[in-house]
């Protein structure tokens, strides 16, 4: 074999090594859209939002909750009791921590590093590249769909069940550019071992839940959330402004 065979034998080597570890073809900020959309320390919250959380009891949040930069008096309905460190508080309505700005060090410090992370992943999430867009024409009720990014650039009805179906590794990301509106006693179903931590719904505009309405995924909204009376929620809501529920069920995966 001569000099020069080896030579190009160790360029190709060295170009698939340096494809491997930039992870390959990508987009959005360098994330492949197989990626799920990474939360950071916003992951850790089944509520965070920036000016407002209440609730209508009773409610029954399992995970924690975070508002920053507004004071935990921003917070109501859930009933809370403040921990003797003053790091936190608890209600009977949370199966977790509720954090707020003005507790004691570290929380604020950390609130506003989760809050950072929630609007990056927020960013991250619209920056994918669309494999589908203007699906059904902004209407996707009774609709099967498999794993991809979504794009609207108007609001997104689900006035009917949708399924979403797919293996335990693959990944949605649903962008809205105006309200996501669910109707009431409607449900996201997933199929196949779909995973609601793999499905991001990136909203610009006020998500609204319907009347016992089930809802799955990772909600980031720019503006608002809003869950009516007894709907639910396998997922994490995640708002740049305010999240009220009312006699909902939210589940962080």
């Amino acid at each position: 074999m001569n000099s020069k065979t080896n030579v190009s034998k160790i360029v190709v080597s060295f170009l698939l090594l340096s494809a491997a570890a930039c992870g390959g073809s990508d987009n959005g900020g360098g994330n492949s859209n197989s990626s799920p959309v990474s939360l950071g320390e916003a992951g850790g919250f089944a509520i965070l939002a920036k000016t407002g959380v209440s609730t209508v009891p009773t409610s029954a949040v399992t995970g924690d909750i975070g508002i920053s930069p507004a004071a935990g008096s921003f917070i109501t309905g859930f009933a809370m009791t403040a921990d003797a460190s003053n790091e936190y508080s608890t209600s009977a309505q949370v199966t977790g921590q509720i954090y707020a700005s003005d507790q004691s060090s570290p929380t604020p410090s950390n609130l506003t590093t989760a809050v950072s992370d929630m609007e990056t992943a927020f960013t991250d999430a619209a920056g994918r590249a669309p494999d589908e867009t203007e699906l059904g024409a902004g209407d996707i009720g009774g609709m099967t769909l498999e794993a991809g990014v979504y794009k609207w650039g108007t609001g997104l009805l689900i006035p009917t069940s949708v399924t979403l179906s797919g293996s335990a590794t693959d990944v949605w990301i649903f962008q809205v550019a105006q309200d996501l509106t669910m109707a009431s006693a409607t449900s996201i179903v997933l199929a196949g071992g779909a995973r609601p931590e793999n499905i991001t719904w990136q909203v610009s505009g006020l998500v609204e839940i319907g009347t016992t309405a089930h809802f799955e995924g990772v909600v980031l909204s720019q503006t608002a959330i809003s869950m009516l009376t007894g709907s639910s929620i396998n997922g994490r809501l995640l708002a740049q402004s305010a999240v009220d529920i009312d006699g909902s069920v939210v589940l962080a995966p």
